[in-house]
């Protein structure tokens, strides 16, 4: 059991290496490119740790998952090599830091139960919408305007109500997202960032492999194992009720609730785009159903 868990927590950071070697261009790293055909895509193993100035064996044996004890000075060599940003490098070290240790059984979910106090903030915020999401995008709370402004997302079971689903399989996400592709690409880095630290977590492995199996531009995306994404202040809707609106989004992390979310997304008063945020309060669905998703069966 030991030998499988830090054997998989290598693979992980293996993984994650190949994917940034492969994916860094030779000309971004100051590397002249010769004018035959190059078969490796990026990088090439050799030429990443000459760079790094680590010896090419090792670093064979790292991105083979076989070593699993780099030292913070061989990161810090590596991130510096591939041009990481921080939160690349950060992503890089808390998979080394995985692999370094012995996890005997793989951490349960976290919580997913909504706290009533975070409920009566949810409804207080209108008409604001807001809703409360899990680690794996699964939406567990939201006020009236929360759920309306995903429209098409209420057509769904409580249970499938996912935001990282609706972007990627709900046929009406592609007409209310004016920035989809921003937006799929950042939902994939956020979903790779978490997996990376939680692979074996069970409501991640569930929404990925179904993502794998249903969405090739998903799949596509997930391949290139990307942790971070550019994420705009202002996001624009197309939205089939209120017309389209630009709102500024802001996520809040739920204190002592690990993986929990609130997002919130709000307009100048005053302004067309808090008209029809009003609107949008107003005229939503009464809900039939309490604002909250069961935990899954």
């Amino acid at each position: 059991m030991a030998t499988e868990s830090v054997r998989s927590e290598g693979a992980e950071l293996g993984r994650y290496l190949r994917a940034r070697r492969t994916q860094t261009r030779p000309g971004h790293v100051g590397l002249t490119v010769g004018a035959g055909i190059r078969r490796t895509p990026g990088l090439r193993r050799e030429e990443l740790a000459t760079l790094a100035g680590v010896g090419i064996d090792y670093y064979v044996r790292l991105e083979r998952g076989k070593e699993t004890r780099p030292s913070p000075a061989v990161l810090d060599a590596l991130a510096r090599a591939l041009h990481m940003d921080d939160q690349e490098h950060q992503h890089l070290s808390e998979l080394a830091a995985r692999a370094a240790r012995y996890i005997p059984e793989p951490r349960p979910a976290p919580g997913r139960t909504v706290r009533p106090h975070l409920k009566l903030l949810l409804d207080s915020l209108r008409p604001y919408p807001a809703y409360v999401i899990s680690r794996s995008m699964d939406m567990l709370a939201w006020n009236p305007g929360g759920l309306a402004l995903y429209a098409g997302l209420d057509d769904w079971p409580v249970k499938q109500r996912n935001l990282a689903r609706c972007l990627f399989l709900h046929p009406a996400a592609r007409e209310l997202f004016t920035d989809r592709d921003r937006r799929i690409t950042a939902c994939v880095a956020r979903l790779r960032a978490t997996a990376g630290t939680a692979p074996d977590a069970p409501d991640l492995t569930r929404l990925v492999g179904e993502l794998l199996l249903k969405s090739p531009e998903f799949a596509g995306l997930w391949e290139r194992y990307e942790v971070t994404g550019r994420k705009p202040a202002g996001k624009t809707f197309r939205h089939p009720q209120v017309g389209t609106l630009t709102l500024t989004s802001q996520p809040l992390h739920v204190e002592g609730t690990p993986g929990q979310r609130i997002g919130v997304y709000t307009a100048e008063p005053g302004s067309p785009d808090h008209d029809a945020l009003l609107l949008l309060d107003m005229t939503a669905p009464v809900a039939t159903e309490r604002n909250t998703a069961p935990p899954p069966s």
